[in-house]
């Protein structure tokens, strides 16, 4: 097992320390469902939401939070986003929402993209609460990750 990064040789939290480390282009992609109803489902493709457009609104709203993930996340790095793609697609058992966030720096991007992630299918939650509620958000999970030199 590898070594825990955020924890100092007193075992106490600390932010990791990437100085040192070569900027980098790295890339991840994250996903995760929400469960919904049938109807619910019809309502989110006809664009019938009271509150609006609950796919459109989702995806906003998971680039912001991508954008302010280490204002979340407390040993997260303030890093500066290159890009960041969120996609909310309606299934036969609800939303699946994929983030893909990219930065040139010193670590990695994956809390980004699995913020994004997260934060979009809370907002399908809040935008379709009012006529749903057996809503199960689940399956939230980093799928890819990677990393090269900018000579590349």
């Amino acid at each position: 097992m590898n070594k825990l990064t955020h924890i100092n040789e007193e075992g106490k939290a600390r932010m990791v320390d990437v100085g040192g480390k070569p900027d980098q282009v790295r890339v991840a992609k994250a996903i995760g469902h929400i469960s919904l109803a049938a109807e619910t489902i019809s309502l989110i493709r006809n664009n019938e939401m009271k509150k609006g457009d609950v796919l459109t609104v989702a995806e906003v709203a998971g680039v912001q939070a991508a954008k302010r993930t280490y204002e979340l996340i407390p040993l997260c790095h303030n890093i500066l986003i290159d890009k960041v793609t969120v996609k909310a697609e309606p299934d036969s058992n609800g939303v699946t929402v994929e983030a893909v966030s990219q930065s040139t720096g010193k670590t990695g991007v994956e809390m980004e993209a699995l913020t994004a992630v997260s934060i979009s299918l809370l907002t399908v939650y809040d935008m379709c609460k009012a006529v749903d509620k057996d809503m199960i958000i689940d399956n939230i999970k980093l799928i890819e990750k990677s990393k090269y030199d900018l000579a590349r």
